[in-house]
């Protein structure tokens, strides 16, 4: 239950109700991050633009990578309902199982690449608090392993996305019960 009263579809504005019905058409309900941002337009309107751009629409890192950031910030973060929203939307992505399973056990447990382990690595370190620290040496490094700076400033902006979401959620205790 979540902290603060979340509005169902009919107390929506029409603009999220449009969104919202397509959703609501193919699953039959609406999650709790959806109820919530919802509150406010505009802030449902910003993030959805930050889901569609760095989520959903095909950029310069594959779908693999962009959940694998997604499930081990969001367990970093200890948001259990990004976890498992994340777990579902991996397998969809074409993700098995098996590599779900060995991204939530952490990076030495993935059977990928080591530039892919780095890459996942520098995330988890870009989001910590205190990411003020990391310098020139900390890109030039990951840059070694081949990721290109547009590769690089894809992952980190998909790093704080996901700290801005686990965040929304973990305040408002969505996802606990």
């Amino acid at each position: 239950m979540a902290y603060i009263k979340l509005p169902e579809f009919e107390q929506m504005s029409p603009a999220i109700q449009e969104k919202a019905r397509p959703i609501l058409e193919k699953t039959g309900t609406l999650g709790e991050i959806f109820k919530l941002l919802a509150v406010d337009e505009n802030i449902y309107n910003a993030t959805d633009t930050m889901v569609q751009n760095y989520l959903i629409k095909q950029t310069h890192l594959p779908y693999y990578i962009k959940e694998a950031i997604a499930l081990l910030i969001s367990k970093e973060n200890s948001c259990k309902m990004c976890v498992d929203v994340h777990k579902n939307i991996a397998k969809m992505l074409g993700l098995t199982q098996e590599q779900i399973d060995e991204i939530l056990q952490g990076i030495d447990a993935m059977h990928t690449d080591e530039k892919t382990k780095r890459l996942l690595e520098f995330c988890i370190r870009a989001s910590k608090k205190d990411n003020y620290k990391m310098t020139q040496e900390d890109i030039d490094a990951i840059k070694s392993y081949g990721w290109s700076d547009k590769e690089i400033l894809e992952a980190v902006a998909i790093t704080g996305y996901f700290n801005y979401i686990n965040t929304l959620s973990n305040v408002f205790g969505l996802g606990k019960g």
